[in-house]
């Protein structure tokens, strides 16, 4: 798998708390988007640790070709 699959085109909304360790999904095949459940097994991808500083709303990537991530940098308007 060389392209990752796109989960959705537009951001995931997401509360993210300060201290805790969220795990991005990079193939866009988890089922628990916008976060990794373990499907990119034997695709070549892995998914990006996460460590929020402060409590606050973050956009992830929902296409999954964010040269942010895991945040939304509007690529998903070019796809």
């Amino acid at each position: 798998m060389s392209e990752p699959t796109i989960a959705q085109r537009g951001p995931y909304r997401v509360e993210v708390q300060a201290g805790q360790d969220y795990f991005w999904c990079r193939c866009g095949r988890s089922g628990k988007q916008p976060f990794c459940d373990g499907q990119h097994k034997g695709t070549g991808f892995t998914p990006l640790k996460f460590h929020a500083q402060q409590d606050e709303t973050l956009f992830f990537c929902g296409c999954k070709h964010s040269q942010t991530p895991p945040c939304c940098d509007g690529s998903h308007n070019r796809l």
